[in-house]
């Protein structure tokens, strides 16, 4: 929570969902590896650039290293190849596409293809983290070659823009972790993402035994979830064989799959309400430093077996214990999402209305810019790609509540000016400005903890950049096009349109509701497939934090807005209870073959609960079995 945020609770002043998420803040350790990729990628390609007598090359490549270092998350560099690469292959084709389309169309075509090019970004942004950085990049770097002229061709900026985004994914793959290479030598460190994402399961379902039976297990177990999550991405990034090919990575695989009856059954235990002995985490604990350090499991202290859920959380010590010594790669268990499945996401409610008002904003701001340019309201400069590339990154759903983004895009523009103009004051060119963009490169990861702190050193790194390729200061302006955009967005986005609004959170709660009812009939069906129903699952879990996530951000827009998906994190809450309950049915089914009075009490009152709170924000649906 950010300073101003805590002072009005203090005060007791209560502050409406849509103000309180423009001014929370993230809270974590400075990211020092991303810290230092960030200072050695677009300042570094910038210099190369200026000494090979290419300045406006060397100007793309650092906007794409600037927009891959964005998409720089913490995880595993398996991962990173996808999450990076694949918004960097999407931005070189926008790149490539508004260079020509400005060269050959008037400003109605153009606007209009930008239009439709917005439409389809929006809608592929609807199928997950890295479809959305996709359709991010493909838009951006679109109004970034159409509106910015460079004396060179097409094809060599679209090479120019992959050079700068490879770059920082060579780097990114290259470079150790810091204090990797001080450590213990056995550890390869380019699987340190991979290690510290399985370690920090383990070290999740100890979390969750520690609060059994008090007001935080909900918390933990959500944390569980989110640690799993990691971990299963970590590991299942792309590759180039079927299966792990070296003994470290199938150990992780091993250890990954074994943490995941541990995990079962501490959601059993936490179900029940009861408190554990306090012995019941410490095994867990030791696997998670055995993983961190590289080294076998040791003896493990046992809990007691009194009841159904301890029985399983013993057994599932053994199991680890010995995966641990074995080894071994094992099924990561990962969704099997196809590419019919994510044309269907694309292509359903969710992605229809995403695509709507991405396609809108950007169509209406491009044509706005379009007016301003042909009208030389932008003075001297030729440049009209800043209104276009700005309503982008307001009016991504999946990134924020609209109003938020718009106030921190607002307030971290008008900073990022002010600050830019008075460095190209007395900063001598270019040397001055390229040492400015390797510092704004390195703060980039650090700013990331807010939207308006990241806006302003985004905004100071372009600034500098387009002054190198030859564009004259023009903080002013800037301000101004920032401005209008964000008006632009908050008119477009509060319009009506065709269909029912709140697509996008309906068609997450559909997926959870789906997810978890294939879970439920797995495990009253009597099936014994460990496999099938660790994935069945995971899937659930994993679907419901996403709805979790999209009703949270639909219910910090402004009223207008968030009274289309009202009632929907209510619906999560009981959808998350009914996997728990069928989570413990699970592991009592495993262990006396039939359930209690209080499971098939539970799991009825459930599904009322669901059917009344479903009717609420959607179509009516239920967990009928």
């Amino acid at each position: 929570m950010s300073r101003p945020a805590h002072l009005a609770r203090r005060a007791g002043l209560p502050l409406p969902p849509w103000l309180a998420h423009a001014l929370r803040a993230q809270r974590g350790p400075v990211p020092w590896s991303a810290v230092t990729r960030g200072a050695l990628a677009g300042g570094p390609l910038l210099c190369a650039a200026l000494l090979a007598g290419r300045a406006s090359l060397g100007v793309v490549a650092a906007i794409a290293a600037m927009l891959a270092g964005i998409n720089d998350r913490p995880g595993s560099r398996r991962t990173s190849v996808r999450r990076i690469g694949v918004p960097a292959l999407a931005g070189a084709a926008g790149l490539l596409v508004g260079t020509y389309a400005g060269q050959h169309l008037g400003a109605v075509p153009l606007t209009l293809v930008l239009t439709g090019l917005g439409l389809i970004a929006g809608g592929v942004s609807a199928a997950g983290t890295v479809a959305s950085g996709a359709g991010t990049q493909l838009l951006v770097a679109t109004a970034v070659g159409a509106g910015m002229p460079l004396p060179d061709p097409g094809w060599q900026r679209g090479l120019a823009f992959l050079a700068g985004a490879g770059w920082l994914l060579a780097l990114r793959l290259a470079l150790p972790t810091p204090g990797s290479l001080t450590g213990d030598s056995r550890l390869d460190f380019r699987f340190d993402g991979e290690r510290a994402a399985v370690a920090d399961v383990y070290d999740a379902v100890a979390a969750l035994l520690d609060a059994a039976g008090t007001e935080h297990a909900v918390v933990r177990r959500a944390a569980l979830t989110a640690a799993l999550d990691h971990a299963q991405d970590a590991l299942a990034g792309p590759r180039l064989r079927r299966c792990a090919s070296s003994a470290a990575e199938r150990r992780l695989h091993a250890q990954y799959a074994a943490a995941l009856p541990l995990g079962e059954a501490a959601t059993a235990l936490a179900w029940a309400g009861k408190a554990v002995p306090a012995r019941a985490a410490e095994g867990p604990r030791r696997l998670a430093a055995a993983v961190r350090g590289g080294v076998p499991a040791g003896p493990l202290p046992a809990p007691s077996r009194t009841e159904p859920a301890l029985r399983a959380l013993d057994d599932a010590l053994l199991h680890a214990a010995e995966a641990f010594d074995r080894g071994g790669g094992r099924d990561l268990h990962t969704r099997g999402r196809t590419v019919v499945s994510l044309a269907r996401t694309a292509l359903g409610a969710g992605g229809r209305e995403y695509g709507l008002r991405v396609g809108l904003c950007f169509g209406a701001s491009a044509a706005v810019a379009q007016v301003l340019h042909h009208g030389h309201w932008h003075g001297s400069h030729a440049h009209w790609y800043w209104l276009p590339a700005t309503a982008v990154f307001l009016v991504k759903p999946d990134l924020g509540p609209l109003v938020s983004r718009v106030l921190c895009r607002a307030a971290g523009t008008v900073l990022g000016a002010l600050l830019f103009a008075g460095f190209a004051a007395v900063l001598p060119r270019p040397e001055g400005l390229v040492v400015l963009v390797a510092v704004c490169g390195a703060l980039v990861p650090v700013a990331a903890r807010h939207f308006a702190a990241q806006t302003a050193v985004v905004t100071v790194l372009v600034l500098a950049l387009v002054m190198v390729g030859g564009e004259p200061q023009a903080s002013a302006s800037r301000i101004g096009e920032t401005l209008l955009a964000c008006a632009i967005v908050l008119v477009v986005g509060h319009l009506p349109v065709p269909g029912q609004r709140g697509g996008g959170v309906r068609a997450r709660i559909d997926a959870a509701d789906a997810a978890a009812h294939a879970y439920l009939a797995h495990v009253l069906n009597g099936s014994e497939d460990r496999a099938a129903r660790w994935r069945l699952r995971r899937e659930a879990y994993r679907t419901l934090a996403e709805a979790r996530a999209a009703s949270a951000l639909a219910g910090a827009e402004l009223p207008a807005l968030a009274r289309y998906s009202a009632g929907a994190d209510e619906v999560a809450g009981v959808l998350e209870r009914l996997v728990d309950t069928t989570t413990a049915c699970a592991v009592h089914l495993d262990d006396s073959g039939r359930l209690t009075p209080r499971h098939t009490e539970r799991l009825a009152a459930l599904r009322e609960e669901l059917a009344q709170r479903r009717a609420r924000v959607g179509r009516h649906r239920t967990l009928a079995g």
